[in-house]
C-alpha cells in the first residue's frame, strides 16, 4: 500500500526528473568552462568541485562517450519498466516510462550535437561523408532517426490521434533503436569492448523476457462459422 502511494505520488515524478537531469548538471558547467565561457575564478572552482565531471585532455571524446553512455543507460532503464511492472505487479511504474524515454532522447540529441558542433563544426559535407563512410555513425544515426518519432508521439494526444494499436506498433521500434544503439557503441570502441557487451547482455535479457512472455500468451480461439439454418 505504501509503495503504491509512493509510486502514484506526483513528487516521485519530480524526484525522477531531477535524478535523470543530474548527469547533464554534472556535465554542463565543465563544458562551458572548457569553452572559456566562464571567468577564470569560476572555471577554477568548477574544476575543483568533485560533483562535476572531469573532462580531461580530450573534451570532445569525453563528452561524446558520456552522453552516449547515458543515452543507452536510460534507454535500457526505459525497457526495464514493463518487466518490472509485470514481475512486481506494480502498474504505477508505467507512468515513469515516458519521462525516461524522453530523457534518453535528450541525451541522444546532446550526443549528436557534440559530434555535429564540437567535432565537425556543422560542416554538412564532412558529416555526410562520415555517415556514409563510418559504419558506427551510420548505425548510430539510424538509431537516432528511429527515436525521433517515438519522442514526438509520446503524448496521450498522439495515442488518440493514431489509435492505440498503430501507436503501439510504432513504439515497438524502440527495440530496433536499442539494438542499433548498442551496435553503434560496439563498432565505435576499438579495443575494450566490455561496456558495450554488458549493455548487449542487459538488452538481450530484456528482449528475451518479452519473447518468452509473448510466447506464453494464450492464442485466441478462432470463431466457428454459424451452422446454416434448416
Amino acid at each position: 500500500m505504501v509503495i503504491a502511494q509512493i509510486l502514484s505520488s506526483k513528487w516521485t515524478k519530480v524526484v525522477l526528473f531531477l535524478a535523470c537531469a543530474i548527469p547533464f548538471v554534472r556535465l554542463a558547467p565543465p563544458v562551458l568552462a572548457a569553452l572559456n565561457l566562464f571567468p577564470d575564478p569560476v572555471a577554477s572552482a568548477i574544476s575543483q568541485n568533485s560533483f562535476f565531471v572531469t573532462i580531461g585532455p580530450n573534451p570532445v571524446e569525453f563528452i561524446t562517450h558520456y552522453t552516449g553512455d547515458w543515452t543507452l543507460r536510460l534507454l535500457l532503464i526505459t525497457l526495464t519498466v514493463t518487466p518490472l511492472r509485470n514481475l512486481l505487479n506494480r502498474p504505477q511504474l508505467t507512468r515513469f516510462r515516458r519521462m525516461l524515454g524522453l530523457f534518453a532522447f535528450f541525451y541522444a540529441m546532446l550526443h549528436l550535437a557534440t559530434w555535429a558542433w564540437l567535432d565537425k563544426q556543422f560542416d554538412v559535407s564532412e558529416m555526410w561523408k562520415d555517415i556514409l563512410k563510418r559504419w558506427y555513425i551510420t548505425v548510430g544515426m539510424a538509431a537516432l532517426i528511429g527515436m525521433t518519432p517515438l519522442a514526438i508521439t509520446s503524448t496521450a494526444g498522439w495515442v488518440r490521434r493514431m489509435g492505440y494499436k498503430r501507436w503501439q506498433a510504432l513504439h515497438r521500434t524502440v527495440y530496433f533503436c536499442a539494438i542499433a544503439g548498442v551496435l553503434h557503441y560496439y563498432l565505435l570502441v576499438k579495443s575494450d569492448i566490455r561496456l558495450p557487451l554488458m549493455y548487449a547482455a542487459i538488452l538481450a535479457v530484456l528482449l528475451g523476457y518479452r519473447v518468452i512472455k509473448n510466447s506464453r500468451k494464450p492464442k485466441p480461439v478462432p470463431r466457428r462459422a454459424a451452422a446454416p439454418v434448416g
